[in-house]
């Protein structure tokens, strides 16, 4: 796992260099059918990247962004009206059963398909009309690292298709954040060892990060067997707040930008409950510092739109650090296998 963490910033570099020229393309061939709903169909890791670019679609290109339910189709048999819709599904191996299902009846009555896979020759690649790659090569940890960040870089390239005001040299800047991120691993080693006989936690997000906050707390239970519940940072203030007690470790996601009222407000309720608060933020948000516990802080300011990437890349390095504390193999969890076949 940690190997394949570290591979991130070539793995980003690979895809972006391979997929502009498809995106581009893409581009081309939505010319006068630009789509008025997308429909991202996923599941676990991949699902998490879709919320992720539910949000980025929607924030960007003003296009209105639905997460598919499969067993409509696969145990409903509803039928779906999906013209004018583009319907994307992603996936590791590109061989899940009901997201590829999804994608083929979705084809089958109208839609525009695109397939986001690590797998060229999977049955997802064949299924769609396009593909977007990503080229993580292969990914031998059960737990989904390389290609969850190269499937949020596909989003921000379909996201450019779509016309939304995403730059190219952004993007091209997301493989040096990462690096800035990996140089972190010695003290989030170090952090680690305080969360040993950790075993409930939850994990607060909003808006671009939101996504990271469900993709930290699946690695936390899937590789250190935490049970660890994610919020919206407004969500938890609704009522889940309530479990909260002296030293409950609470892991947030805290860019500066147009989340940070929202999660500030969060860490100040915390602070005054006495929980134990682990942020995630960058030199940008100073104002994150004074309301945490613990801060892991990338050492550079990141504009909120580019910190989903190189954010989620302390959290990976966490997880995959307290599970060596805790005596377990992140690349091997229990009753876990790499793909995991469902309808």
């Amino acid at each position: 796992m940690l190997e394949e963490i570290r591979e991130q910033p070539a793995v980003l570099e690979r895809s972006l260099a391979s997929g502009l020229r498809g995106a581009e393309m893409f581009r081309k061939a939505l010319t006068g059918r630009r789509p008025k709903l997308i429909v991202l169909v996923a599941r676990g890791t991949s699902d998490n990247a879709a919320l992720f670019g539910r949000y980025l679609l929607e924030i960007t290109t003003g296009i209105p962004v639905s997460l598919a339910a499969p067993s409509i189709l696969t145990l409903y048999g509803a039928r779906i009206d999906y013209r004018d819709a583009l319907v994307v599904a992603i996936s590791q191996s590109g061989e899940s059963t009901d997201t590829n299902l999804v994608l083929e009846r979705a084809r089958a009555r109208g839609a525009c398909t695109l397939g986001i896979t690590n797998e060229r020759s999977s049955s997802l690649a064949g299924l769609s009309e396009h593909v977007f790659l990503v080229r993580a090569g292969k990914e031998k940890s059960v737990a989904a690292t390389k290609t969850y960040t190269g499937q949020m870089l596909m989003l921000y390239l379909l996201a450019y298709a779509l016309g939304a005001a995403i730059r190219i040299a952004d993007l091209e800047r997301l493989p040096e954040l990462v690096e800035l991120a990996l140089g972190l691993e010695v003290s989030l080693a170090e952090l680690s060892e305080r969360y040993r006989f950790m075993r409930h936690a939850v994990v607060v997000g909003r808006g671009l990060n939101y996504a990271n906050a469900f993709e930290f707390s699946l690695k936390l239970m899937e590789t250190c067997y935490v049970v660890a519940e994610r919020f919206s940072s407004a969500d938890f203030l609704h009522g889940p707040i309530a479990l909260v007690e002296p030293s409950f470790p609470v892991f947030a996601f805290a860019p500066a930008g147009a989340t940070w009222s929202s999660i500030g407000e969060t860490l100040t309720r915390l602070q005054h409950l006495r929980a134990e608060v682990v942020a995630i933020t960058d030199t940008g948000n100073p104002a994150a510092e004074k309301r945490a516990t613990r801060v892991i802080r990338l050492p550079r300011r990141i504009r909120e739109v580019l910190t989903p990437i190189p954010y989620i890349v302390p959290a990976q390095i966490f997880s995959a650090c307290l599970a060596a504390q805790k005596g377990l193999n992140p690349d091997q969890p229990r009753t876990l296998s790499k793909v995991t076949l469902t309808l």
